[in-house]
């Protein structure tokens, strides 16, 4: 049915994002509901079958990728829809937003506006499947192909987005694969595109450059799971301090460790199991000046 084809590397993180979605949401306690995630994954050619369901996978909830990875992703995205829905804003912004689909499922109102930003082969996969189900979305949704170390802000603007209206940011899975200027030019412009009243929200992955980090189980297995390599498309340079930078232009920033919404959500990776997941931060925050 469709003519695109995912590109390896990336684009496949990105189907494997939605894969753990769609497990997510045919869980009876699941933490989110996409039904659309099911489709993205069965319509892609891919070299590897992901599934759709924790009954499929071997080992189940023990699988370090399908079970324990897949229920960090799943938590963080209710952890970013929860913060997309409290900030109310006019305008969202996701930046790399893969096949997610909070235009169609989290019930916005008509007047919100969604700016989606990623590469072409992403988006244009992403548009097949979505008419092919006829799924429509009931506000206005802007996908816009750029990459983010190219002149993303210019084609924002150039699409009618308005720097006088508050905007909540969604950088979800994303800032960890860009090289450390790359994410400080990010958030740079993120910050002077942002009215006051603005938010974001996004995710600080410790230790990546690290052997302990790429030699881990949690991410090593990736290249069975998914056909790509997951620390190798990781840039392999220690983060920046993005919470600090935001600090010093006007935003409030509160960056928790995964543990904290797991103990919120009563779902979510085990706090107690000592891997890579225990270094990763999610930041939410609010530019007030």
């Amino acid at each position: 049915m469709n003519d695109t084809v995912l590109s390896e590397g990336v684009s496949t993180t990105a189907l494997m994002i939605t894969a753990m979605r769609a497990i997510e949401t045919h869980r009876p306690d699941g933490l989110v509901r996409d039904p659309y995630a099911e489709h993205f994954v069965r319509h892609a050619r891919s070299g590897v079958a992901m599934p759709t369901r924790i009954e499929n996978v071997e080992g189940g909830d023990a699988h370090p990728v399908w079970g324990r990875l897949g229920a960090y992703c799943s938590l963080r995205t209710r952890v970013f829809d929860d913060a997309v829905l409290a900030s109310a804003t006019p305008q969202v912004v996701l930046l790399g937003a893969g096949m997610d689909t909070r235009a169609l499922r989290l019930g916005l109102p008509e007047s919100v506006r969604v700016f989606e930003i990623d590469r072409a082969d992403v988006l244009a996969f992403k548009a097949e499947v979505l008419v092919s189900v006829g799924a429509k979305a009931d506000v206005r949704v802007d996908r816009l192909v750029v990459d983010l170390a190219d002149a993303w802000d210019v084609a924002l603007l150039d699409a009618g987005f308005s720097v006088d209206l508050p905007t909540t940011w969604i950088a979800e899975g994303v800032l960890p694969y860009l090289p450390r200027a790359v994410e400080e030019r990010v958030l740079g412009q993120v910050d002077k595109l942002s009215a006051p009243g603005s938010h974001i929200g996004y995710e600080v992955v410790l230790g990546q450059e690290t052997s302990e980090f790429r030699d881990h189980e949690l991410y090593s297995g990736t290249g069975e799971a998914i056909g790509s390599h997951l620390p190798s498309l990781l840039d392999d340079s220690a983060r920046p301090d993005s919470a600090g930078a935001l600090r010093t232009l006007g935003w409030e920033i509160d960056e928790r460790p995964v543990a904290d919404h797991t103990a919120r959500y009563g779902r979510g990776p085990d706090p107690s199991v000592d891997d890579p997941i225990r270094m990763s931060r999610w930041a939410l925050g609010r530019k007030t000046r």
